[in-house]
């Protein structure tokens, strides 16, 4: 066959078992975890500087952009730039890319690929989309189970009221942010195309024309591929590149006629996700509403390439553990939305983690090898080993990280606190490898603040807020700081080697935690010695009791007892 993706959703009567469309999709990615709110990143007429950005960048002969010529172009500081090579790393579509293949120490001298760059640039003035209502207020009563054995004592502590769940926000479905991305995209696409084109003599539109690899760089925005099935690469999807001999160069294609393909198949996928969502709005409700918006929102085919397009969702999950293992997702990324009062274990190796809306919670990410975004979450413990993390909009929350880049804080948080990785499982360090996490580069307490405002969203903002930078996460008292257990009971018969916390602990943290153990110890040797009655050894035995139970609570540490009654998971 040598024309695999056709526009057109019709089926031929020739053929009475045609192979299905393949519909043309956005990368989630770059939408998701690849913008910064750095206003000199983005720009009102992206072509107008996006043009001559290019043509001064173009005179290096790799059309590679090393961090000091990025800073000096765009006129910003030697962090923000490493910052914008950092995040491009963790969103770009090629693995072999040296920018993702770079040790740390290498990365501002490897530096991007200048078409990447152009197109990470440009997406830049993208606006996500709003935060939503539920639609229906019993499906958010829904999140909430009957009772627990600890809710007396936690309502008081955690005063999270049920009325508030009808004006908490929701994430929009992946149906509407993929009609909102393609729109996005069906706009920008002529300027897109434009800045990667390369001129060429003649007249009028036929003057600019797209090679094969400038063609093979919008991977970076758009994929080929649907729920199941192995992603199509680009150039094989075009029928102008499909049967290019691979021991010949391909011929430049005129601009225009990339466009029109591309535009007839982004008119085509707009379409169908468009009737997908009229027909499970106008259908008999079911399942969450993140299942309502996107059929491919289920584990993906084992077969599949590495997409972000298949998330597994963990959403509403209330007054109870839940564990998800390597052998349960058949997905690498997770989308951890609006739980509450719960422990949640995701204990994988992933490429993408989002965390959103999520209140009184402890949450642990086994190993994310590209990025994690934890938003509008309140009183949250998250326990992250990660390549990066993006923080925003949150409050009371304490993060236990283990990462290689510098911690984003971005948008209105307040009482931030961050401290070293406090945790384990078997297999821990055999997903941070598969994922490329170094245990030996934990950068927890350089954190990187940026605007409290977010251009990116379309909310408005009152005026002469735009330039406040967001409230600096504070570091943990040593002394507060403690180890995290993971119950062996959930790993099963997947037995890793790692015994301990792949982390070094900073020394103020070691000091304490020897300090705690010595006292520990001292106690535990004076109880033994001291001779006391029966009656006394119980009281102490109560008032020990008492004084754990009061510590369980107050510390929220009791979430981890509901394992005890039962964990959710698959």
């Amino acid at each position: 066959m040598t024309d695999p993706i056709e526009p057109s959703t019709s089926t031929s009567d020739l053929n009475p078992n045609p192979i299905p469309t393949t519909f043309l999709h956005p990368r989630r990615e770059p939408f998701e975890h690849g913008l910064l709110p750095i206003q000199k990143l983005i720009f009102t007429d992206p072509v107008q500087a996006l043009t001559p950005l290019k043509q001064k960048l173009a005179s290096s002969s790799t059309h590679r952009v090393d961090s000091a010529a990025l800073a000096e172009a765009l006129q910003i500081s030697s962090d923000h730039a490493r910052l914008v090579l950092d995040t491009l790393a963790s969103v770009l579509h090629s693995e072999s890319d040296p920018l993702v293949t770079a040790s740390p120490n290498d990365v501002d001298s490897v530096g991007a690929d200048l078409r990447d760059l152009i197109l990470f640039l440009y997406i830049q003035s993208y606006k996500r989309l709003l935060p939503r209502s539920h639609k229906d207020s019993v499906a958010v009563a829904d999140v909430w189970p009957s009772t627990s054995a600890f809710d007396g004592y936690l309502s008081a502590l955690s005063p999270l009221q049920l009325v508030r769940s009808n004006s908490r926000r929701f994430m929009p479905s992946q149906a509407d942010e993929e009609v909102h991305q393609l729109s996005y995209l069906q706009k920008h696409l002529a300027n897109i195309v434009s800045l990667l084109s390369e001129p060429v003599e003649g007249e009028g539109e036929e003057s600019l024309v797209l090679t094969v690899e400038g063609f093979e760089h919008l991977g970076f925005l758009i994929q080929f591929g649907d729920k199941g099935s192995e992603l199509v690469p680009l150039s094989q999807a075009a029928p102008f590149f499909a049967n290019s001999d691979p021991d010949m160069p391909a011929v430049p294609v005129p601009a225009s006629q990339v466009h029109d393909w591309l535009l007839q198949n982004i008119a085509s996928s707009l379409e169908h996700v468009t009737e997908r969502i009229s027909a499970k709005e106008n259908g008999p409700p079911s399942g969450s509403d993140q299942d309502v918006a996107m059929a491919d929102a289920s584990p993906s085919s084992t077969k599949a390439l590495p997409s972000a397009r298949n998330p597994c969702f963990i959403e509403g999950v209330s007054k109870s553990s839940y564990v998800k293992q390597a052998s349960d997702l058949k997905n690498s990324s997770v989308k951890v939305i609006n739980c509450h009062d719960s422990v949640i274990y995701i204990l994988a190796p992933l490429r993408y983690a989002t965390i959103y809306g999520c209140s009184d919670a402890t949450i642990v990410l086994g190993a994310v090898g590209k990025a994690v975004r934890v938003e509008h979450c309140e009183r949250v413990h998250v326990i992250i080993a990660a390549k990066r993390v993006c923080i925003a909009n949150c409050r009371e929350c304490l993060f236990f990280l283990g990462v290689n880049q510098r911690p984003l804080i971005v948008g209105d948080n307040h009482k931030l606190q961050v401290a070293p990785y406090n945790t384990y499982y078997s297999q821990l360090e055999e997903h941070m490898t598969e994922v490329g996490i170094e245990a030996t580069i934990n950068r927890w307490d350089e954190t990187l603040a940026l605007g409290v405002i977010d251009p990116h969203d379309s909310l408005s903002h009152p005026a002469g807020v735009s330039d406040a930078q967001a409230e600096l996460a504070t570091r943990l008292d040593p002394d507060q700081f403690t180890n995290f257990l993971i119950p062996t009971w959930f790993e099963g018969e997947s037995i890793g080697s790692t015994k301990d916390n792949p982390f070094p602990l900073p020394d103020a943290y070691m000091t304490s935690q020897q300090r705690k153990l010595k006292n520990l110890g001292e106690i535990k040797q004076i109880l033994r010695e001291t001779p006391l009655e029966e009656n006394r050894k119980r009281e102490l035995s109560c008032a020990l009791h008492v004084y754990f139970k009061d510590w369980l609570y107050a510390s929220g540490n009791i979430r981890q007892l509901y394992c005890l009654q039962g964990t959710t998971g698959s």
